[in-house]
């Protein structure tokens, strides 16, 4: 939502000023250099990705304009799950297998949608639980193990915006060869009189105008909005990492949810009575 409105600030004022100094619009409305800065964009991204790449592109391009930043309750809900989890685990190991081979049946994540719907989370609680269960490791090897998981995780997530940012890199040059190409057509227009020359290097400058707007102006800014949400995601995984790394060393289940709660950013933690009343809660439902 915010990037939409960032853009028709951006535009806004760009085409309002100019607007504002009686330009004409129609004069930026150049469909040749739009393709050729265009199309040349979007072929070198192609070309220099694989088909897996290009649909995570789409995937957060789109997800970009929907993604909700994290609240405090579904941190909340997250530990929760979590204390569920290690409270289970901690009186019967094997208890856990029903819950992690099929979360989206299991009684205990059913009870946490928020979390649920957070694939990347939910797999990494089960694969590490799975592990776990199987052939438990030393806190040292499970953290580890859950570093490599995350920094793949974590790598392929960033090729997003790393490609998106080359592409807003790319805007301004691509747009000073569409500009190069409309004075190539102005030279063949010597003898045509100031007026149809004027406005052929007119629409030759929109290229430079348009590449240079659309790497700082939009591109630019989506990669970074795109980066913002990776890293959002990943204090969800980082919360989880230390819970899980404290049930490996034996640590209670309370402990396990408080050290979990003491990795949340300060603006979004739940504080220490609200996690210790709500544990008890479930204690008391159980």
């Amino acid at each position: 939502m915010f990037i939409i409105v960032g853009w028709i600030l951006v535009m806004g004022c760009v085409i309002g000023g100019y607007l504002a100094h009686h330009g004409k619009i129609g004069v930026l409305i150049v469909p040749t250099e739009y393709l050729i800065i265009g199309g040349a964009s979007l072929g070198a991204l192609i070309a220099s990705s694989s088909m897996a790449e290009i649909k995570r592109i789409i995937k957060y391009c789109t997800h970009a304009f929907s993604a909700k930043e994290p609240n405090k309750q579904e941190f909340m809900d997250l530990l929760m799950l979590l204390f569920e989890l290690t409270k289970t685990g901690r009186a019967n190991l094997l208890g856990l297998e029903e819950h992690v081979e099929n979360p989206e049946s299991s009684a205990i994540f059913s009870k946490y949608p928020t979390v649920l719907k957070n694939h990347h989370a939910i797999d990494f609680i089960c694969d590490t639980m799975k592990v776990q269960i199987s052939s438990p490791l030393s806190p040292y090897d499970l953290e580890e193990l859950m570093d490599a998981d995350i920094n793949a995780m974590h790598g392929e997530e960033l090729f997003v915006p790393t490609a998106i940012n080359r592409m807003a890199d790319a805007f301004p040059a691509i747009g000073i060869v569409a500009a190069v190409l409309g004075v190539i057509l102005t030279m063949g227009k010597l003898t045509q009189g100031k007026e149809v020359i004027g406005n052929s290097v007119a629409s030759a400058l929109v290229g430079t105008f348009l590449g240079i707007l659309l790497s700082y102006g939009i591109a630019g800014p989506l990669a970074n909005r795109i980066a913002g949400i990776i890293d959002e995601e990943g204090k969800t995984i980082a919360v989880i990492k230390v819970c899980l790394l404290a049930f490996a060393k034996d640590a209670s289940p309370k402990i396990c949810v408080e050290f979990a709660r003491r990795t949340i950013p300060p603006e979004l933690r739940p504080d220490f009575t609200e996690v210790d009343e709500a544990t008890a809660n479930v204690g008391k439902a159980a």
